[in-house]
């Protein structure tokens, strides 16, 4: 089927949104959407760059008051500057170990298999964080120590595995190491403003030479798309965490990773394509 060029930017720019701060591997998704609408040229990987810097501008625009807060307060307040220490520790393991592995990952771990086994692991490492016992020391963000942040930033650099998810390995990395569930979930959202932003900027500098002005229509669309799904998925999440764990997002990990193996059988996805 051939996908009018604005539909697909659509829908993309959905997927993205709606996937990028649940622990279930936006990459993944976005792999698929990619390839089952055929917009998985090195064009669709530069329109995948973008709307993710949309998704993060959501959580910009959601905790807008809290960094307006912090970025006034960084001369005279402690727990401001204490924030953006947390938030740089954590950044950190993913930005210097992407630098160093991401070459190699892409070349050796960007496969069906792999995909696949790192969703249904990742799935079974949520049921078994939510089944042990979660003794809570850190009720909220403000409460993370640096030792917290780095652990945090350590679990994040999981995601370095195809399939991992990022918002996944910190949230459950950060029930793991005693943060309440709300904690977790939000720092993982600060985190992702440094990440993706950081990300975005590298890959758009890279892939520069695919800038061109008749995009733009595609860009305003998919970024508009991403922005807002991934805001209506952050205040759901939000509410969402409050009444219930993260066991539900465990077995969709699994059923994703069937259609991961199912459709790489099948011949329908390149799952080799990052």
């Amino acid at each position: 089927m051939d996908f009018h060029p604005l539909l697909q930017a659509l829908i993309l720019g959905l997927v993205e949104g709606f996937t990028e701060f649940l622990p279930v591997s936006s990459t993944g998704h976005l792999i698929l959407a990619g390839d089952l609408l055929h917009f998985n040229d090195e064009r669709g990987k530069l329109f995948l760059i973008v709307i993710q810097a949309a998704a993060m501008l959501a959580i910009c625009w959601e905790y807008r008051a809290r960094f307006s807060a912090v970025l006034t307060g960084l001369g005279s307040d402690p727990a401001a500057r204490r924030f953006v220490l947390n938030v740089g520790i954590a950044f950190l393991p993913l930005a210097i170990l992407g630098l160093i592995f991401g070459k190699m990952i892409k070349a050796t771990l960007f496969n069906p298999v792999a995909v696949a086994t790192a969703f249904i692991v990742g799935a079974f490492i949520i049921l078994w964080a939510e089944r042990r016992q979660h003794v809570i020391r850190v009720e909220s963000v403000d409460e993370l120590s640096a030792m917290d942040a780095f652990k945090l930033g350590l679990a994040q650099a999981c995601a370095l595995i195809p399939g991992t998810s990022r918002s996944g390995a910190t949230i459950i990395g950060g029930l793991l190491f005693g943060l309440s569930r709300k904690a977790a979930t939000e720092f993982s959202f600060f985190l992702a403003v440094p990440t993706l932003m950081a990300a975005s900027a590298y890959q758009a500098w890279k892939e520069r030479h695919l800038l061109v002005a008749d995009d733009l229509g595609l860009w305003a669309v998919g970024c508009a798309a991403s922005f807002v799904s991934a805001f209506l998925c952050v205040r759901w999440l939000l509410r969402f965490i409050s009444t219930h764990d993260f066991t539900p997002f465990a077995w969709y990990r699994i059923a994703f990773g069937i259609v991961v193996l199912v459709t790489w059988q099948m011949g329908v996805v390149d799952w080799s394509a990052p």
